[in-house]
Parts: structure tokens; C-alpha cells; sequence
């Protein structure tokens, strides 16, 4: 029960709607008891006494005198029946009711949580594998929260009820009919041991192939133009094997344990009626009684053989809570801390000091970077691929959080600014763009809700992405597809680069933005965004020095250290790094110009 404890704040406030659902889970187990007292009183007191008065020589024709209670009884039959039905149906609302709403707390609280997450985390996290916990394991989940705990107490209740009107009756023939009892008790519980694990590995397997669907159609056009369509199949096809062969143990567990179960129970039966119709020959009970304890013993045998499956249930909601508390448990590495403080609106100042940051103990991508970009200036950085250019810049809206020395925006460290307000006044277009399958107005928006048509389409202007937007079939209310399918890449760099527009941010981060743009519509977006980027920080980071040559500094990474530093024209006369990119760009137009000067 320790993995429904730790999930008791979710479900634990809609307790009122689980406690009527459960008095009426009482009733039923009390209605139980009564069908089978009255189908005793029917056999003894009409079939039985009638037979009697009618064996008496001084009965005279016409129906027994015992006969007259029979309608009461058989309506009494009737009447407990509808009442039964009514609380079956109560119990069974309710409890979606209590289920529902439970989960709805639970769910919400499984999505805020993997929101507050960090990149860190997302950098290791499989999509598959959390859809699965948020989906799959949450609906396993639901259902017994909806009916495990009642059918586990109805269960208690059928089985204590039974037992205690079986005692009643004739308790000798109550504890013959009980020898075999302790073998069903031993036998359930081996039988939890065993199913757990079982179920454990088949949320495993399921969530292993949620992952692969998801990577599969996400990376469809990647998959076609390999022509790995096969592959792909015969992948999955595995993985709903290794699924299959999960659910197959469970099923061997299972298929084991019910027929064990059902023999135990005929062997209940068989020992009632040796005994119980010698007790009735003797005299030692009523056939009504006998009648009824036919129905009784199975209010003992039932619930036990019952509990196998409730286990069953039990268990593999107890493997899909532990997978839903992994998520839950899980710290967030990057949060305000207890001291942090929120900032106004902030000039632009950058500040690195001593920067070091390694993703984990073996990768480390910055070395002792000390850097300082004034506001309102442009910051160029260049550097190989792995150079650390984009973990550079993720430090300061804190996506990460350096592993020593400090970031400062504004002379003040970023762990000691609330995340909110600091990352509100950072604007980044990342290299790779990420659009949702909604409106282009939605995606260009999708920083500031309110914003109006007229900023929009401002914002759009300035990224260059009017013009294409105004062709396609609905404009800015044409659909956008699953992460931009269906926009070209430079189409996509350009909303993107909208959106971060519309957000008005201080400090502008274009990390890599313009890869998928042609020369001309690079030249065109670094025209517009010259009046965006007066009066605010600006971040370009590139592989073309094309893109950074005009910034006001420019910084050279290479395998995490700032190696060159300096404008345009001092890089060149360094004859470094930069002046060695520079030369492979601008090869062709340097020996074009050659030969026009010759």
C-alpha cells in the first residue's frame, strides 16, 4: 500500500465520493446474505411445511396453510433483487465518478511536473516512454482506484458476512466446509509474489513500444527516404514480440493459479454435500438449510477465489503507480532557489565568469569562459560542431545550470533571479525549430496569447515570413502540420524567428536561425532584424561568417574554450581559427575577385 500512500494528495480529497461509493458496496454484501435466508425460509417454511400439512391426515383438499407466504417470500426475492440492482448501478457511478476525478488530478499533476523539468532531463527521457506513463499506466491506475478497493472490500464483506451466517446455521459443518481455506490463503499470496514482476515487465515492454511508434512517426520521412520501412516493421514487430512474451508470463501465472483455484473450491462442495445430506438424514439440519448454505459456500469460496483476481489487478496497478511516482520523484534539477528574486525590465547585460559546465562527469562542454556583452550590442559566436556554442547560450536564460563560476544578467546572477521573470525577457530561436500542429498565427503568438492580428503580422514582416504565409491556402489560419511538416526548413526558421520577434525580448538569442535560409533570405532577415536588434542584447550563433561579421564581438569556441575574441577585422589579422573559416566560405569569391583585379 506504500505506492498508494505516497499517491494519497491526488485522490485523497475526493475521499466523500469514494466513501458513498463504498456504502453501497456495504449494501450489496448485506443484500447478498438475505437472498439465500429467504430462499431457506421458502424450502422450510412453504415447500417443506406444506408437504407436512399435506401428509397430515386431517388435511383436507385446497392448498396448505404454509403456501400463503410464498408470494410474500418470492416478492421479498424480488424486491431485494431490484434494491441490489439499484446499488450496483450507484456503486459502479460512483466510482467512475471518484476514478475521474482522482485521475484528472493525477494527470495534471504528471503534465506540471514534466513541464518543470530542465533540458537535462529531456536530454536522456524517452517521448514513448512518458506518453505510456501519462496515458497507460494513468488508466491502470484509474480503474482500480474506480473498483480495485471496492471489489477488494466487498470481497471482506461477501466472505465475512457468509462465514458469520454459515456459523450460525450449523458451525460443525461450517468448519469441515473451512479445512481447506489456509491452501486458497497460500495460494493467493504466492500468487502475488509471482504476478508483480510480471506486470512490472509488461508496462516496461508496452512503454518501450510506445517509444519506438512515436520516434517511427516522427521520423516517417527520415525512415522513406532510406527506404527503412522494413526494418522499421520488423523492429516493431520485435518489440510486440518481447510485449507478447511479457503478457504470455503474466497469462502462465495466471492460467496456473484459477483452476487451482476452482478445484479448491469443488473440493468445498463435495465435502457440503457428503456431510451436509448426512446432517439433513439425521435430522441435523433443515434441507433449507442445506438449500442455503449451497448459496452461502460460495459467498466463502467466491470472494477468495475472487481475491486472485483483484490481486491481479492489484499488482499491476502497484507496477503502474511505481512508474507514475518515478516521474513524480523526480527532482527538478533547475528551480528558483528559496532566495531568488524577480527582475525588472533589464538592460542586457551578459556577464560570464569562470564558466565551466559539463553535462555530466564526462562530457565537459565549457572550459573557464570569462565574457562580457554590453547592452544593446550584437554578439557573434563561431565554432566547430560540439564546440559548445548552444550549451553557451542556454546558460543564461538557466536551461542548465553552470557546474562553477556564474552567469550574470544585469550584474546579477541568474540563480538568483525567479525563472519567470528572466526568461521572459529572453527570446531564443533555436537551431532546431519546433512548431505545434495548430495555426501559424497560433505558433507565431504563442509567447504573447493576446497579441493582435496587426503584431502579428508585424512580427511576420520582420522574419520575412509574410510573403510565404499570404500564399499558403488560409494564410495565418492555415494549419501547420505535426512539428511543421509540410514547411519547408528556412519556412519554419522564419516563424520561429516571428515568434521570438512578438515576444519583445530584451536579450535575442538566434542560435543558428538562419542554417536552412538561402544567401538571399538570410540577407533579408538580417536586413529586418537590424531594427529589431537596436536597443536590445543580441546572440547570433552561426557557422557562417556571413552571419556574425558585422557583429559588434565576435567569439571563436573550439571544444569549450573561447579561443578568439575580437570584431571582424581583428579576427582576420589574428590568422586563426576565424580567419581559416573564413577563407573556405569566401574561397570562390576571393578567386573571382583575383581574376577581375588581374
Amino acid at each position: 500500500m506504500d505506492v498508494y500512500r505516497r499517491l494519497k494528495p491526488y485522490y485523497w480529497k475526493h475521499r466523500y465520493i469514494g466513501v458513498a461509493m463504498l456504502f453501497f458496496v456495504v449494501c450489496i454484501a448485506a443484500l447478498g446474505i438475505v437472498r439465500p435466508n429467504l430462499q431457506r425460509l421458502i424450502v422450510d417454511d412453504v415447500i417443506v411445511a406444506g408437504h407436512q400439512q399435506m401428509a397430515n391426515p386431517n388435511y383436507t383438499q385446497g392448498l396448505p396453510p404454509a403456501v400463503s407466504k410464498l408470494p410474500l417470500l418470492a416478492l421479498s426475492i424480488v424486491g431485494v433483487a431490484v434494491i441490489c440492482g439499484f446499488c450496483q448501478y450507484m456503486r459502479r457511478y460512483l466510482g467512475h465518478v471518484f476514478g475521474t476525478n482522482a485521475i484528472y488530478e493525477l494527470r495534471n499533476a504528471l503534465y506540471e511536473r514534466l513541464q518543470s523539468f530542465s533540458f537535462k532531463y529531456y536530454d536522456t527521457a524517452q517521448t514513448g516512454d512518458l506518453m505510456s506513463r501519462l496515458t497507460g499506466d494513468v488508466e491502470v491506475f484509474r480503474r482500480f482506484l474506480a473498483f480495485g478497493f471496492a471489489g477488494l472490500l466487498e470481497i471482506i464483506l461477501v466472505f465475512c458476512f457468509g462465514l458469520t451466517t454459515m456459523l450460525i446455521m450449523n458451525w460443525r459443518l461450517t468448519l469441515l466446509v473451512l479445512i481447506f481455506m489456509p491452501f486458497l490463503a497460500a495460494l493467493t499470496n504466492r500468487f502475488r509474489r509471482q504476478i508483480h514482476p510480471s506486470y512490472t515487465r509488461v508496462r516496461e515492454a508496452m512503454a518501450d513500444m510506445s517509444t519506438l511508434v512515436q520516434e517511427s512517426i516522427t521520423g516517417i520521412r527520415t525512415v522513406k527516404s532510406f527506404t527503412r520501412e522494413p526494418h522499421q516493421i520488423n523492429l516493431f514487430a520485435d518489440r510486440v514480440r518481447i510485449l507478447v512474451r511479457c503478457h504470455m508470463d503474466a497469462i502462465r501465472v495466471s492460467s496456473r493459479f484459477f483452476p487451482l483455484m476452482e478445484l479448491m473450491g469443488s473440493i468445498g462442495v463435495l465435502i457440503l454435500i457428503y456431510f451436509g445430506g448426512r446432517a439433513v438424514i439425521t435430522e441435523q439440519m433443515t434441507i433449507g438449510s442445506l438449500v442455503a448454505f449451497f448459496s452461502l459456500i460460495w459467498f466463502v469460496i467466491g470472494p477468495v477465489q475472487q481475491l486472485g483476481y483483484e490481486v491481479n489487478n492489484y499488482t499491476n496497478s502497484i507496477a503502474a503507480g511505481e512508474r507514475l511516482l518515478e516521474v513524480l520523484n523526480t527532482p527538478r534539477d533547475i528551480r528558483d532557489k528559496p532566495h531568488a528574486t524577480p527582475i525588472g525590465r533589464i538592460n542586457g547585460r551578459i556577464a560570464f565568469k569562470n564558466v565551466t559546465f559539463a553535462y555530466n562527469k564526462d562530457i565537459v562542454a565549457l572550459k573557464n569562459i570569462n565574457l562580457c556583452v554590453e547592452p544593446g550590442t550584437v554578439l557573434g559566436v563561431l565554432g566547430p560542431t560540439g564546440a559548445g556554442k548552444s550549451t553557451l547560450v542556454s546558460l543564461i536564460p538557466r536551461y542548465y545550470d553552470v557546474t562553477s563560476g556564474s552567469v550574470l544578467v544585469d550584474g546579477r546572477d541568474v540563480r538568483c533571479i525567479t525563472l519567470d521573470s528572466l526568461r521572459q525577457q529572453v527570446g531564443i530561436v533555436f537551431q532546431d525549430t519546433f512548431l505545434f500542429s495548430t495555426t501559424i498565427k497560433e505558433n507565431i503568438s504563442f509567447a504573447r496569447r493576446h497579441a493582435s492580428m496587426a503584431e502579428v503580422e508585424t512580427a511576420a514582416r520582420l522574419a520575412s515570413a509574410h510573403d510565404f504565409i499570404m500564399e499558403t491556402p488560409d494564410g495565418y489560419d492555415t494549419l501547420v502540420g505535426e512539428r511543421g511538416l509540410g514547411l519547408s526548413g528556412g519556412q519554419k526558421q522564419r516563424i520561429a524567428i516571428a515568434r521570438a520577434i512578438l515576444a519583445d525580448p530584451r536579450i535575442l538569442i538566434l542560435d543558428d536561425a538562419t542554417a536552412s535560409v538561402d544567401m538571399e533570405t538570410e540577407h533579408e532577415i538580417q536586413e529586418a532584424l537590424k531594427t529589431l536588434m537596436r536597443g536590445r542584447t543580441t546572440i547570433i550563433i552561426a557557422h557562417r561568417v556571413s552571419s556574425v561579421m558585422n557583429a559588434d564581438n565576435i567569439i571563436v569556441l573550439d571544444h569549450g574554450c573561447l579561443v578568439e575574441q575580437g570584431t571582424h577585422t581583428e579576427l582576420l589579422a589574428l590568422d586563426g581559427i576565424y580567419r581559416r573559416v573564413y577563407d573556405v566560405q569566401f574561397a570562390d569569391y576571393t578567386s573571382m575577385e583575383r581574376q577581375m583585379l588581374g
